[in-house]
């Protein structure tokens, strides 16, 4: 059986309140995130227009976690030094999105920065298959990127699974992250299949004690990993 990384939980600011973000990364560092996961939306790729590298910067300035920003953006390249600059730790792009996906991937690499690639829900785990040696983490996206507070999409599973496979086969292991609709409710499916890293957004910030609701989802993907050995 292969090697599966550490379970890692990656709050969303997407979900922060954005009039006091400092208080608000503060409190999901004191709650136990690993990382904190950021959403950039370009209103081209999806129907929002979200945070920029300012964001960012200003998130780099208030904690010292690694800073997770997802590109949602019809043409990444155009601003890849711009969030690397800003701090970005991951920098991850769409398999759907505009452009060269192995230049860019190793263009980020090349600036000392974690390339990840993203896969829509209707996207098979095929389509990551030929850059998949030169990134560190996959996320699979498990709602319809866009907009927080969506339904968890069952359907991408066995996606996960076929993404945890592929580590087996070639022997380069990386990260699976999962985002949407994610909770200690439904976090032990996607572990059970293979996920390590789960983003989350509403189920944590909007918790009444992130601290328990982090451990909550914590303990949740980490049985669902004990069920599946």
């Amino acid at each position: 059986m292969q090697q599966i990384p550490e379970i890692q939980i990656s709050p969303s600011l997407l979900a922060a309140d954005f009039g006091c973000l400092t208080s608000e990364i503060e409190r999901a560092v004191a709650a136990g995130a690993d990382e904190l996961h950021l959403d950039i939306m370009d209103a081209r790729f999806v129907r929002n227009l979200t945070m920029g590298p300012d964001i960012v910067q200003a998130a780099r300035k208030s904690s010292n976690l690694r800073l997770s920003v997802h590109l949602m953006m019809m043409q990444p390249a155009d601003f890849l030094d711009a969030f690397i600059d800003a701090g970005a730790g991951t920098l991850l792009i769409h398999i759907e999105a505009e452009g060269d996906h192995a230049a860019m991937l190793r263009h980020i690499r090349s600036r000392n920065v974690r390339a990840g690639i993203t896969l829509n829900p209707e996207t098979p785990a095929a389509a990551v298959a030929p850059v998949l040696p030169l990134v560190d983490e996959v996320l699979a996206m498990s709602v319809h990127p866009g907009f927080g507070g969506q339904r968890f999409i069952e359907e991408v599973l066995p996606k996960i699974a076929e993404l945890r496979h592929q580590t087996t086969v070639d022997g380069h292991s990386f990260d699976i992250s999962v985002d949407g609709g994610i909770s200690a409710e439904n976090a032990a499916a996607p572990a059970a299949y293979g996920a390590n890293i789960f983003i989350a957004g509403t189920s944590l910030f909007r918790a009444a004690d992130m601290a328990a609701a982090v451990r909550a989802l914590r303990a949740a993907a980490q049985q669902g990993r004990n069920s599946s050995r």
